[in-house]
């Protein structure tokens, strides 16, 4: 059951509620719960950041990582918890949501990673002292702000012919893309409009930050009092990325540490940065057996909802069997920026290269045949099986994986990015 806790705990940490509700008085007047930030139309109450400083305390306790100052904690879960909370409400302007369904599903693997049926999941969280109908709810807004990254952030990531060329030609030459990195990481933030003044105070914090380390301060500890990254209260967590997949100023500064070493202050778009190395293993061996799948990506929005969506996809499923080609209905209709321009073609991929859901439709086709419309976190697809077969790596995959590597590489910083311009745009009341 120790494997479970965990699991529980890392979900529930990575989601955030989103309270709207006033401030609560007892019947005698006693003040119950308070509102510690108006974040828009919505507040964080004081109950659920008490409830995230508990989790993430005994979290760190776990990982025998000392814990910063209570202020310094809240001070960093309650930014947190805004920035989150900030996405939520842009999810639901969009109309970004996550059946139950699909919420089920999720669950169903959660349950059969540990051994469990889904009815036997309650009683058993229930055991390790947590919330069920909480950490459904937390559940279900991790994978809404996945799919409003997914649409926001990795949608706006181009790959030109040129990147690919250089990274298939580097490819070739270096091993070293294909090394896997497991990576901790101190985010001092820059904002892309700031001032000399501010670009300067922000060097001069992680070059304090450095000299800490440098004298034997612990990264993890200093990641969770000062990171401005998505993963600081993880102690700055990245955990294991291929080479090809950093950005090449994270790669260039790894690439001579031994597991234990830090870089020297790296400067990006995003800001100032620090990386520890923590472990490296060799490169995974090619998957031989493998898919060729097409693809029609729709998502709701303020127009089209899930239903309407679902049956639009239906409609279009009913034009393709009556003889309009895959393809052709793909290239107008689809919304997935990648493959639509190629007709919706994600090209030979391997076992595991999509989500669970996407992968048990897959399972279910034959070669020629198509999938019922279907939702994951990124929307509602309809998927062609072109074909099936065993065969060895080509220069297509190489392409494909080429592509799904660059845009990796970019999408740490683009991230921080949209996350900074979000929070930036949002009206926030911090109430001490």
């Amino acid at each position: 059951m120790r494997t479970l806790s965990f699991l529980f705990l890392i979900a529930s940490f990575l989601a955030s509620t989103g309270v709207r509700a006033q401030e609560t008085l007892s019947n005698t007047g006693v003040l119950l719960d308070r509102i510690v930030a108006v974040v828009n139309d919505g507040v964080i109450l004081q109950s659920q950041m008490d409830s995230k400083v508990d989790l993430v305390a005994g979290q760190l306790r776990d990982q025998n990582t000392a814990l910063p100052p209570r202020e310094v904690l809240e001070s960093q879960v309650l930014e947190q918890l805004i920035t989150q909370e900030v996405q939520l409400q842009r999810a639901g302007r969009l109309g970004v949501r996550v059946p139950d369904a699909m919420l089920n599903s999720t669950l169903q693997r959660v349950a059969q990673r540990n051994g469990i049926s889904l009815s036997d999941l309650p009683r058993a969280m229930a055991s390790q002292g947590i919330d069920y109908r909480q950490y459904r709810e937390d559940m279900r807004n991790e994978m809404i702000l996945d799919s409003l990254r997914q649409r926001d952030v990795v949608a706006r990531i181009s790959v030109s012919e040129r990147e690919i060329e250089r990274f298939l030609d580097k490819q070739e030459s270096s091993v070293g893309d294909q090394i896997d990195y497991e990576l901790s990481h101190i985010l001092i933030s820059v904002d892309p409009n700031a001032t000399p003044e501010e670009v300067g105070e922000a060097g001069e914090r992680i070059e304090e930050l450095y000299q800490r380390l440098v004298a034997g301060e612990d990264f993890a500890e200093l990641a969770v009092e000062y990171s401005q990254g998505q993963n600081a209260l993880d102690g700055g967590d990245l955990g294991w990325r291929k080479g090809a997949q950093l950005p090449p100023v994270f790669f260039d500064a790894i690439d001579d540490l031994q597991p234990g070493e830090f870089t020297d202050p790296i400067r990006s778009p995003s800001g100032f940065h620090l990386l520890k190395l923590n472990d490296v293993r060799g490169a995974e061996k090619i998957i031989v057996l493998q898919t060729r799948v097409s693809h029609i990506l729709l998502q709701p929005n303020e127009v089209l909802d899930e239903t309407a969506v679902e049956q639009k996809l239906l409609q279009l499923r009913g034009r393709i069997e009556d003889g309009e080609d895959f393809t052709d209905v793909a290239r107008i209709e689809s919304e997935d920026p990648g493959s639509a321009p190629l007709g919706g073609d994600l090209g030979w991929t391997g076992t595991g290269t999509f989500v669970p859901v996407f992968e048990d439709q897959l399972a279910r086709l034959e070669p020629g045949q198509m999938s019922m419309p279907f939702r994951t976190e990124f929307g509602w697809h309809l998927v062609l099986l072109v074909d099936r077969q065993e065969r060895d790596t080509t220069e297509e995959v190489k392409r494909q994986r080429a592509i799904q590597a660059i845009r990796a590489s970019k999408q740490e910083q683009e991230t921080e990015i949209w996350l900074r311009e979000l929070r930036d745009e949002a009206y926030v009341e911090v109430r001490g």
